[in-house]
């Protein structure tokens, strides 16, 4: 009998933990069992990914994301090596075969330890649970370390916790080493020439002057399919950490919005409901932009708008511009 998910993807781990470790300052910007980790022999880089953790490091670090890391090999991982695998010619199965293992190479080890300093622990800050507390709120921050951690490396929280499993997460301290996965995305050659949005797929990809593929991002579309805007549109605005307009309006479900029957605008920072990035879009109310829980892009749907990770809106932002192309295939 095959072991269970949970027991494959600490086995896998298990292999990579001891890849080897560096230093990592993270940018000021804005519970598991126990696991024995045994070390392994230096490895020499660089070397082709051997785990569908290391290929998720590594395509991360293309631009090419797969949702938050987890180390298990789910839909966004195999349409991030399928969106690979038609760049580099290979042939298209969005698994992890041979040859694309043999092209998907690892130039660094894919765990670094992060150390973590007094500024990560004074920006962190609860989150009002009602509307008008957040709107109160002069920033909408991170709450807990893991959840800073998590979104800095793009990884899940679960998956932060099965690396660090002798971690008290309530008494953590400025001055320690989390093991983590090392994602530093090399810088793109270019802005896009255009974007692409595949309803079906919910996937949204970035291509240069050359239609070769810049970046690739699992993305939450509108709920009603009369809300999906297929067709040709443009970016107007490009905002990073932007503030949010509460609209009761476009939260009817909320039993606050209809009691509160007015605007708020709220704070900027990684909780804010569009995240960290806004792209705004050529039709009222439409845009491309960040969300505080990254687990749900690609698997819930939206208002309207189209959601992505905030890791993945923040690597948007660096490739967007004010009259860029998108087209929002069904």
């Amino acid at each position: 009998m095959a072991p269970p998910r949970f027991t494959r993807f600490l086995l896998v781990l298990a292999l990579v933990h001891g890849a080897g470790a560096l230093i990592a300052q993270p940018s000021p910007a804005y519970h598991v069992p126990s696991i024995e980790f045994k070390p392994i022999a230096p490895r020499t880089y660089p070397r082709p990914v051997e785990s569908a953790l290391e290929a998720q490091i590594a395509l991360a670090r293309r631009g090419l994301s797969c949702g938050p890391i987890d180390g298990i090999a789910g839909a966004q991982t195999a349409s991030a090596l399928r969106a690979f695998q038609q760049s580099t010619g290979l042939r298209v199965t969005g698994s992890l075969d041979d040859a694309t293992r043999a092209a998907l190479l690892l130039d660094t080890p894919p765990l670094i330890q992060l150390a973590l300093t007094a500024e990560n622990f004074e920006r962190l800050h609860p989150l009002d649970k009602t509307w008008l507390g957040k709107s109160q709120q002069a920033a909408l921050a991170h709450e807990t370390i893991l959840e800073f951690v998590a979104e800095l490396t793009h990884a899940s929280p679960r998956f932060i916790q099965a690396l660090n499993p002798s971690t008290d997460w309530n008494t953590l301290a400025a001055g320690r080493h989390l093991t983590v996965p090392s994602i530093a995305l090399a810088p793109f050659s270019s802005q896009a020439a255009r974007l692409e949005v595949r309803l079906a797929e919910h996937v949204l990809q970035a291509f240069d002057t050359g239609g070769k593929l810049l970046a690739h991002f699992p993305v939450s579309i509108a709920r009603n399919v009369e809300k999906r805007p297929v067709g040709e549109l443009h970016v107007t605005v490009v905002i990073a950490d932007p503030n949010y307009t509460f609209n009761p309006e476009t939260f009817s479900e909320s039993a606050e919005a209809r009691e509160l029957g007015r605007k708020l605008i709220l704070a900027p920072g990684p909780n804010n409901p569009v995240g960290v990035a806004w792209i705004g879009l050529d039709r009222p109310g439409y845009g491309i932009h960040g969300t505080p829980t990254p687990e749900h892009v690609g698997r819930t749907e939206s208002h309207g708008c189209f959601r992505l990770a905030n890791w993945d809106a923040r690597t948007l932002l660096n490739l967007a511009w004010t009259g860029l192309p998108v087209t929002v295939l069904p």
